[in-house]
């Protein structure tokens, strides 16, 4: 299973000090999200703070784009060090072009589905992905409730993908923490995104190394 801690739940104040905790733990990757207030009702960091992350993360950066109109900035979240970029289903009037300029660029593509949105609506763009990003609570705000309906969506996901003979990896995203963390992967997620459970407990070491231990 891939750890992903999100940055999102950081200490902005010590950014650079819980970067090379990210380093040096059991975490696979650093997911950032990248929120515009329009898509999804709050703002986050955008290039400057992705540089900043770059300059110090030694492992995957995984950028999660809930932006309107997201084809206008892949190239320069690329630029700045993404080396997955995740777009929205909903967010892309045309999707296949967006996944085409991700790859292009020489990096994973990905595509994000909110919670509302069906398994089905992914049917045509599978095979072309290397990520899928589950909502597992409605985005824009850290620190929500998981959505239980999501273990149904990655059953679906999973069997998506096999029909498909996609290699894209099923990412969770919103409210993983120590209890759904081995029922999500038995359902088949790959990657997991946890923000608060890793960053709010007295040692975010642990935390990932416990999110490892539940799902080995």
């Amino acid at each position: 299973m891939i750890i992903a801690p999100s940055v999102l739940s950081a200490d902005f104040g010590n950014l650079q000090r819980d970067i090379e905790m990210i380093n040096s733990s059991e975490a696979d990757w650093f997911h950032v999200d990248v929120m515009d207030g329009v898509f999804v009702p709050n703002i986050s960091f955008g290039f400057p703070v992705l540089k900043q992350i770059k300059k110090h993360a030694k492992k995957t950066i995984d950028v999660h784009l809930m932006i309107v109109d997201p084809q206008r900035y892949i190239d320069e979240f690329c630029v700045q060090g993404a080396d997955i970029i995740s777009v929205h289903i909903e967010a892309c009037t045309h999707l296949h072009r967006a996944i085409q300029q991700i790859k292009s660029l020489n990096i994973k593509a990905g595509v994000a589905i909110n919670p509302h949105t069906p398994i089905s609506a992914l049917e045509d763009i599978i095979a072309e992905i290397d990520l899928v990003c589950l909502m597992s609570v409605n985005p824009g705000f850290g620190g929500q409730k998981f959505i239980h309906n999501t273990y149904k969506k990655v059953s679906q996901l999973k069997e998506l993908i096999i029909k498909s003979n996609s290699s894209a990896l099923i990412e969770i995203d919103g409210g993983v923490d120590f209890e759904n963390a081995a029922l999500l992967k038995q359902a088949g997620a790959d990657v997991l995104v946890a923000g608060n459970t890793v960053f709010s407990h007295p040692s975010p070491p642990e935390a990932i190394a416990l999110l490892k231990s539940k799902t080995a």
